[in-house]
């Protein structure tokens, strides 16, 4: 922009007018994409924050996949946490982001979205929205995000988000997860963002055949992550990791 505020020329050869169209309609279509970019724009007062978060927090501990990389440098992180908490928003730890709830520290959530194995065309189904920023990610990732929340507060505040920030293909529900969100079924990728006792059957059953469930089981003792393919003759499961979440609430989320 010029100092005089009218706008200069960019220098350099324009794209032919087919590919413009074609740019303009990828942010159309793909909003995900756009809200990353407008992210990742050269005066991003948090754009090295999070290529810092991304190089020492994620690939140094051995998330490789670009496309997940990608998101996690696109996404800005600090819109999702409570202002209070904003010089925080890189670092390496949960956050607080009220009613007893916390978003995930960025490790946990690269490594459980790298799990998925998410290709982008794809529709995918979180329980436990929290803040959105999860939800975020997918959307980046994937065609179609649904996602629910049980605590009414958050799962408004969410959804405004998510809304101002770009993410017009996630879909935001406040209702317990443990039934998961059946008239929208099949789903390609489930991912839980709290501990239930055992495997919600609802969401297996939700999950298309070779699709992929990440979610953390356990109790206040211990908790592990595992990974659940769905086949056709059941399902394969595969420890991910320890972990740390807050318990799934809801009707049926304890053992």
């Amino acid at each position: 922009m010029h100092p005089t505020g009218r706008r200069t020329q960019a220098s350099g050869p324009r794209p032919p007018p087919r590919r413009r169209a074609v740019a303009a309609a990828l942010l159309l279509v793909l909003p995900g994409i756009a809200a990353g970019l407008r992210a990742n724009e050269p005066d991003d007062p948090w754009r090295e924050a999070r290529e810092r978060m991304v190089r020492e927090q994620i690939v140094a501990r051995g998330v490789r996949a670009p496309r997940v990389l990608a998101a996690l440098r696109a996404v800005p992180r600090h819109e999702f946490v409570p202002v209070e908490h904003r010089a925080s928003a890189y670092e390496d730890e949960p956050l607080p982001i009220g009613e007893g709830q916390t978003i995930s520290q960025p490790y946990v959530v690269a490594a459980m979205t790298e799990a998925l194995a998410l290709r982008g065309g794809e529709r995918v189904l979180e329980i436990g929205t929290g803040s959105g920023y999860q939800a975020a990610i997918l959307a980046e990732l994937a065609r179609e995000v649904y996602t629910i929340e049980i605590v009414k507060p958050l799962a408004d505040s969410a959804r405004e988000r998510l809304a101002r920030l770009g993410y017009r293909r996630v879909r935001v529900k406040h209702g317990d997860g443990w039934a998961g969100w059946p008239e929208a079924a099949p789903f390609d990728a489930i991912v839980v963002t709290a501990a239930p006792g055992r495997i919600p059957e609802a969401l297996v059953a939700q999950l298309a055949v070779g699709g992929r469930m990440v979610l953390p089981i356990g109790d206040d003792e211990h908790q592990e992550l595992l990974l659940v393919v769905r086949e056709e003759t059941g399902t394969r499961q595969e420890r991910l990791m320890d972990v740390r979440f807050v318990p799934m609430t809801g009707d049926e989320g304890r053992p």
